[in-house]
């Protein structure tokens, strides 16, 4: 059996609006599907709009945020070097994968939520018949996505992504450039949350979301769990 062919598209956004602080993709939110990707024996490819090295929000990279998937993150040189190297988005096609995945994080809302490849790699992947698939901020990509017949991908579909009540906890509801569960409800998806912080996973056909970065490592196995079974 050949390998599952996995694209992971991160953000390259680091400004956090006008608040003077940084932000980009959260680590654990690409460390622990990465490792379930690998560890499973996927053939993994990293993007990101800019290419090369994705700015991490540094509130990922405190103490109190660190998992054992960060922690593998930190001592391992090759996995450091490939997200050091990503691909610029605009010249990847979707054709040589089986599925996409993207990491949150705040960044991807004010980047790849409007990025024409991106739009256009999940569109061509989701027409395709292929698995599309995005935790916490990340869903937030979805928003100007459309399906076959030209409605909104996430309209009439059960999805989840990070709750307008850990935005608030997070105390950036006024700094963020949409908040996701407004945007999926508001695009028609039939949204549902779990408890703040708490792994969600939500899966309509191809599509599996996450609520929030407790629910990265279930959002990847869930993306496996389907490659291996079609």
């Amino acid at each position: 059996m050949t390998a599952q062919k996995i694209l992971m598209v991160l953000t390259s956004h680091d400004q956090l609006g006008d608040t003077g602080k940084k932000t980009g993709f959260w680590l654990e939110e690409f460390a622990a599907p990465y490792y379930v990707f690998k560890d499973a024996g996927a053939d993994v490819t990293l993007a990101s709009p800019k290419g090369g090295q994705p700015p991490l929000d540094p509130k990922s990279d405190a103490p109190d945020a660190q998992t054992d998937a960060t922690r593998r993150f930190k001592d391992d040189p090759a996995a450091q070097a490939a997200l050091a190297n990503t691909q610029p988005l605009s010249s990847v096609s979707g054709d040589g994968f089986d599925a996409v995945f993207y990491p949150g994080g705040h960044g991807p809302l004010w980047d790849l939520a409007g990025d024409a490849a991106s739009i256009a790699l999940i569109e061509s992947m989701a027409a395709a018949g292929k698995t599309v698939s995005a935790v916490c901020h990340a869903p937030g990509v979805l928003r100007g996505v459309h399906a076959k017949d030209g409605s909104l991908l996430v309209k009439g579909r059960k999805v989840t992504g990070f709750a307008n009540t850990e935005e608030e906890a997070a105390q950036l509801t006024k700094v963020v450039p949409f908040l996701v569960e407004d945007m999926l409800v508001h695009s028609g998806g039939d949204y549902s949350k779990g408890p703040d912080w708490q792994p969600h996973v939500v899966i309509d056909g191809k599509l599996i979301t996450g609520q929030n970065p407790a629910s990265s490592e279930a959002v990847a196995h869930a993306v496996l769990k389907q490659l291996q079974t079609r």
